[in-house]
């Protein structure tokens, strides 16, 4: 007999080696899962009723079917094991705690691992909406998350202040920065903190994924001198918006209305040390003072970037937004509050949700460059549903493929 916890072995193999989840196991193999499992050290030494590879695949399980309950999620993805009779109901839907407890051994770092491992740009030389001349565009921004209302979860993230008369906001919150690649909507490197760390402080942690032939767009918020630095010698270019009341001195006009400027530290306030050389663009949009627009990029040759193309390129910035409203409202489902009731929890869910959207956007970019398309012609909408479909409709019909499961409040 098993110890409980532990699982018989049965005819049919074993249920981490039966499950298939369509887009998810191709895009995240259980040979690399299990290779990210040993390198954070969660291999277990026994056989488990909730293996590790099974939890990871859970966690994705639970980011696509995020309106349902854990022991729901298990079924849906256990019952094309009864339609096809290749399973002999050795195991059994864990229960939602057990399910719980399964999480919190796995912990975040798995998926944080994965994450880095597989989420790149994918977008190709020919990627229709991916360039701008030779570069690629990408967008970094942040938002945040509602949590369930916690004493870990309080104490760990903060919650807001209401602006409504209430000392304090319904949920905590997680903040998150990101880089997304703006023609796929990829989402290539992730931080999440607690709602008092600034986005300004989590984006250094995503300057490593930046490269040379890279554009990076930025709105007003994110702009200091440090992270300019920072970002700028990474190689990549940058194309970031500043407040209309930072004071840009003229260096060298340029023939396209542009000019050359320096910025500097904001503690710099004697003669300008060490400054950094930038480009400005200015214009107006119809609408009046409000839509003034005033850029800083380091493309300080306007024969190879004129300042028309940049002021038109800039609002491809939005991008990165409607990436977040991907992940927070069609994939979340409207007013989406996480589900994890613990810190570590949280991470691992955002991760969850990251990897997810990942694989359904690689998925709609393979499907676009195949037929010729712009992948904003793909609804992002549809291909979730999809893959939904296919999780359910498939399970377990794929040797050699890994699990899911998951539920309601967990870790």
């Amino acid at each position: 007999m098993p110890r409980p916890g532990q699982v018989k072995s049965s005819s049919g193999g074993r249920l981490s080696d039966r499950i298939a989840l369509g887009v998810l196991t191709r895009v995240f193999p259980p040979d690399l899962v299990d290779e990210v499992i040993a390198e954070c050290g969660r291999v277990e030494q026994r056989s488990r009723l909730f293996p590790a590879r099974v939890v990871v695949y859970f966690v994705l399980a639970m980011c696509l079917f995020a309106g349902q309950g854990y022991e729901e999620v298990a079924r849906l993805l256990t019952q094309g094991l009864e339609r096809v009779r290749r399973w002999e109901k050795a195991w059994q839907v864990p229960t939602t705690a057990a399910i719980g407890r399964a999480r919190r051994r796995l912990g975040p770092q798995p998926l944080k691992v994965l994450f880095g491992r597989v989420c790149r740009p994918v977008a190709v030389q020919d990627t229709a909406g991916a360039w701008y001349r030779r570069w690629r565009l990408v967008a970094v921004d942040g938002t945040v998350f509602d949590v369930p209302d916690t004493e870990d979860n309080a104490g760990f993230f903060g919650r807001p202040g209401s602006g409504r008369g209430q000392q304090r906001s319904a949920y905590p919150q997680v903040r998150l920065a990101a880089l997304v690649e703006c023609g796929t909507h990829a989402v290539f490197a992730a931080a999440t903190g607690p709602l008092s760390v600034h986005e300004q402080h989590l984006i250094p942690d995503l300057l490593g994924r930046l490269e040379p032939g890279m554009l990076v767009l930025a709105d007003r918020g994110i702009t200091g001198f440090e992270l300019w630095r920072a970002a700028a010698n990474t190689g990549a270019d940058l194309l970031w918006r500043v407040r209309k009341n930072v004071v840009l001195p003229v260096v060298r006009d340029l023939g396209d209305g542009s000019y050359l400027s320096e910025i500097v530290a904001s503690s710099d306030r004697g003669p300008r040390r060490d400054p950094a050389r930038v480009r400005v663009i200015e214009y107006t949009l119809d609408g009046g003072e409000e839509a003034v627009y005033q850029l800083i990029t380091t493309l300080c040759d306007p024969h190879q970037a004129p300042a028309t193309e940049l002021a038109a390129l800039y609002h491809q910035r939005w991008e990165i937004e409607s990436a977040l409203d991907e992940i927070k409202t069609h994939q979340g489902g409207h007013q989406l509050v996480l589900r994890s009731r613990y810190p570590d929890g949280v991470e691992q869910e955002v991760y969850g949700f990251l990897l997810v959207h990942h694989a359904l956007r690689e998925t709609m970019h393979h499907t676009a460059h195949q037929a010729g398309l712009d992948p904003d012609r793909i609804s992002f909408t549809r291909t979730l549903n999809a893959a939904r479909r296919h999780v359910t409709g498939q399970a377990a019909l794929s040797p050699l493929q890994a699990p899911a499961g998951t539920g309601s409040h967990g870790p």
